[in-house]
């Protein structure tokens, strides 16, 4: 199966993804989380660092739950244009955004 190339917006929304991710596990390990969620350490680092812009359903959906965010903050905090601000931005803005 041939995958077609990301768009520049799946790539952005997969590097806001990240950050978001890496924003909400805090200080808890990676390890921790991905066993949590039973995932692979080596995908939730891809996921994080953008990586893999679009991870399966699945795999959002239990590490989600194991940082205690809904998928429908997390689906809208993806989507959110960033005002004057790249991927790394989100993480900056995203504990107001959280909090609410």
């Amino acid at each position: 199966m041939v995958r077609l190339p990301l768009t520049p917006e799946e790539v952005e929304r997969g590097q806001r993804l990240g950050a978001l991710l890496r924003l909400a596990r805090g200080e808890r390990s990676m390890l921790d989380v991905a066993l949590d969620a039973r995932v692979s350490p080596e995908t939730l680092r891809k996921i994080e660092s953008g990586r893999v812009a679009t991870p399966a359903f699945p795999t959002i959906a239990a590490i989600t739950d194991v940082l205690g965010l809904s998928l429908d903050v997390v689906w809208a905090e993806i989507n959110r244009p960033e005002q004057g601000a790249g991927p790394a931005g989100a993480g900056h803005h995203a504990p107001e955004r959280l909090a609410s």
